[in-house]
């Protein structure tokens, strides 16, 4: 059964969902040449903590880190290690944050550049932008998850890159991982998806690769890289279903105040 919100509860996740927000676009400006990723991660823990929030990722058992940080090839899970950020890298942060009782959960991929470079933008991370656009835009009641699945799938195979089968989206809430599964395609037929229905809080991820879709796991026992290595790219916002439009509870506001 997917677990629904009621109006109080959603209040709660919208602001630990704008807290949470802010939290991502500081450690974001962060990221530049010779930074190593767990300067970001502890960057990360600090201002979640000063929100009021305690980071989810520490929550899963076994995992000692505030962000999951995924490097090229790296796709999810990615562990905040002593690594230094290079010119080019793409570099993705998942951030998860628990609030008053509630999971917010998050992610975005940038491309490492100087301040000195002219800023330009990259066509794969625009596809994984659009793709999430794209299915957020599907998240309606009445509608079904393989709504949000088609549309994905369609943006990213259009650009000529592959959806990674292997890993999904999820509902989110009192536990970081709820159902429903949101796989980033179409997996069985559409009317046997799931309902959405009014209330529900989803952590919509577009998970994606410039190769093929074929997953490894890493030595350290948590990352997940594409087999191929080549680039990886995650895009995910939470957010609730409603009749007409969904809202987003984690919108990427820089003007928040700290």
């Amino acid at each position: 059964m997917i677990p629904k919100k009621n109006h109080a509860q959603i209040r709660v996740m919208q602001e630990g969902g704008k807290r949470l927000s802010w939290v991502l676009s500081q450690v974001l400006k962060e990221i530049k040449p010779q930074v190593a990723l767990c300067q970001l991660d502890r960057l990360a823990e600090i201002l979640i903590k000063k929100q009021g929030g305690r980071p989810s990722f520490k929550m899963v058992h076994g995992y000692h880190w505030t962000t999951c940080i995924n490097i090229n090839e790296g796709i999810v899970h990615g562990i905040p290690n002593e690594y230094l950020l290079k010119e080019n890298d793409l570099v993705s942060i998942d951030i998860g944050m628990f609030y008053q009782g509630f999971h917010l959960d998050m992610a975005q991929t940038i491309k490492v550049q100087t301040s000195k470079q002219k800023l330009t933008k990259d066509n794969f991370l625009e596809v994984g932008e659009k793709a999430l656009r794209k299915a957020i835009g599907m998240a309606k009641a009445g509608n079904r998850v393989g709504h949000l699945s088609q549309a994905m799938e369609k943006e990213i195979k259009k650009a000529g890159f592959s959806p990674i089968e292997a890993l999904t989206g999820h509902g989110v809430g009192k536990k970081l991982h709820e159902e429903p599964q949101i796989p980033c395609f179409l997996a069985e037929k559409l009317e046997e998806t799931p309902l959405l229905e009014n209330g529900m809080t989803l952590a919509v991820e577009v998970i994606y690769a410039q190769g093929k879709p074929d997953v490894v796991l890493a030595h350290d026992g948590w990352t997940i890289k594409t087999a191929d290595e080549k680039l990886s790219g995650l895009f995910e916002e939470t957010i609730v279903i409603r009749k007409d439009h969904p809202l987003v509870l984690t919108p990427l506001n820089k003007n928040l105040p700290t």
